[in-house]
């Protein structure tokens, strides 16, 4: 099996110019059409998939994002590995603007986002223990390590719905629970990913502190956004370097590769035909067995 790697990036990573040998890919799903066109590029002989969380010139919000739709159509390009990048708010001192933190956990505050690709007539329970991948975790601090930017292994990742930022009592809550950073994005793509057997792995870019520090009391969106450019940059660099090593560090027992086997809990002939052809490229693999 072919290793293909996408890229979701978040606020301030919409394209990768740099990448010359590039197409622009159209796609539909049964879920609707993703943020936007996908980026098929070929770097160093290999194929990468680039999408653009909130679209090209950000223009969705995080509630409006369809998440199924993204994962979809990734997988519908072959993609086996994602890395998603995100800006995010520190909830720790140490973790300054302009620090990369690879996540390794997640609590999900979202309520507004249909969360499963399992939503009518076939239930699956995927497990999420352990959200991300470790293989891939070790591609992405290979990747920035090489880069010399400042960083941190392991983090809890807080999803809140957004758009609107946290109020302080919100913000010293979260950090009460020993939280790491706070966004909007992660979730319910992280749980999606897992759904759709595709390995994942998130990279969190601090842009600023959440409120809950007095110098940062109102985040000032011009300020967030010339740390989320120079954040960029250095994303641009990560992402080289990832696409060099990420096979490298591929977990043939990941428990992603193929945890549909023990998740779906529906009886066979319950499961129609319009069913399994709308989880096709989901769930292809264990529904037509």
């Amino acid at each position: 099996m072919t290793n293909k790697l996408g890229i979701i990036g978040g606020s301030g990573l919409y394209d990768i110019e740099e990448f010359k040998n590039r197409e622009l890919i159209d796609c539909s799903t049964p879920w609707g059409k993703p943020s936007d066109q996908i980026l098929k590029t070929n770097y160093k002989n290999k194929e990468v998939f680039f999408l653009p969380r909130h679209g090209r010139g950000h223009f969705i919000s995080p509630s409006n994002i369809n998440f199924r739709a993204n994962i979809d159509a990734l997988k519908q390009q072959g993609v086996t590995d994602l890395v998603s990048v995100s800006a995010v708010g520190s909830l720790k001192e140490d973790l300054n603007p302009g620090k990369f933190v690879i996540i390794d956990q997640f609590i999900d505050r979202t309520f507004a986002r249909i969360k499963t690709f399992f939503d009518e007539e076939i239930v699956a329970h995927v497990s999420m223990a352990h959200p991300t991948s470790n293989g891939l975790m070790n591609a992405c601090e290979e990747a920035i390590k090489k880069s010399n930017i400042d960083y941190k292994r392991g983090g809890i990742y807080v999803v809140m719905e957004g758009p609107q930022f946290s109020t302080l009592a919100e913000s010293n809550l979260y950090r009460s629970w020993n939280a790491d950073v706070i966004g909007m994005t992660n979730m319910p793509e992280a749980k999606l990913a897992r759904e759709a057997e595709i390995r994942y792995a998130s990279v969190s870019m601090v842009t600023d502190y959440d409120c809950w520090h007095p110098d940062h009391e109102n985040v000032d969106v011009q300020k967030v956004i010339q740390v989320l450019m120079s954040n960029a940059t250095k994303a641009k660099e990560m992402i080289k370097n990832l696409i060099d090593n990420f096979e490298t560090f591929i977990d043939q027992n990941d428990p992603t590769n193929n945890c549909l086997d023990v998740a779906i809990i529906t009886s066979p002939e319950k499961r129609t035909q319009k069913t399994k052809n709308k989880l096709k490229t989901i769930a292809g693999r264990i529904l037509n067995k």
